[in-house]
């Protein structure tokens, strides 16, 4: 028997993907998903690619397994993709602790982070007009 199927939460026009316990403080993180938001896949990827920051490889391949999700389980067009939403979670804190002088010690804070990133199927203006 067993329990009904859960409802989708998404859109049928919407995927998403979701990278979980990312080794990096939430705020770090925001700053590159803030970079693709509102972006064209192509472009965002583009971002991504160039980007300096440390974890832009991370969200690059959470991005490309969005788009990946979209047209292999939703058969969306992957031409007409746009990043809808990329938004970051705080995860767990690991606690560390640091040996200062004086037989002191300081607390070091290792956080983590979860990034869901949605991406949805837009028609282009011309079509639709």
């Amino acid at each position: 028997m067993g329990k009904a199927k859960a409802e989708r939460r998404l859109k049928d026009n919407e995927a998403q993907a979701i990278a979980r316990t990312l080794r990096i403080s939430p705020q770090k993180l925001n700053l590159v998903a803030a970079s693709i938001r509102g972006l064209k896949v192509d472009r965002a990827l583009a971002e991504l690619e160039f980007s300096r920051k440390r974890i832009s490889d991370q969200v690059k391949k959470t991005l490309e397994s969005a788009i990946a999700n979209a047209e292999n389980n939703h058969d969306l067009d992957v031409d007409s993709l746009i990043v809808a939403e990329a938004y970051v979670g705080k995860s767990i804190v690991m606690k560390r602790f640091h040996a200062r002088g004086r037989g002191r010690a300081s607390r070091i804070e290792k956080p983590f982070s979860h990034l869901t990133i949605v991406v949805r199927e837009v028609e282009d203006k011309e079509e639709a007009a």
